[in-house]
């Protein structure tokens, strides 16, 4: 993985995950990458509101909700979902 997908990445921990119609999702906890390519592949959300505990979104096994990178369609002051994508 290079350098400034690195500082990318680290950028985005802590940032806070919106609908794209301003739902508040929760922040970024962590990101899950496959290994060999560096791909990102799910954003695991901490501190997740109550209408994401009412979806039903793929979990890990310690129950932390995780949202598709493919969802992700915007990244600045927030990171922003295609809500459509996830549920």
């Amino acid at each position: 993985m290079e350098e400034k997908d690195k500082n990318y990445s680290k950028e985005l921990i802590g940032k806070t995950v919106v609908s794209r119609s301003g739902k508040k999702f929760g922040e970024v906890g962590d990101l899950i990458f496959e290994v060999s390519s560096g791909e990102l592949i799910h954003i695991v959300l901490k501190n997740q509101t109550a209408y994401t505990e009412r979806l039903e979104l793929e979990k890990t096994k310690e129950g932390q909700i995780l949202i598709p990178f493919s969802a992700v369609i915007a990244t600045g002051d927030f990171i922003v979902i295609a809500e459509e994508d996830i549920i």
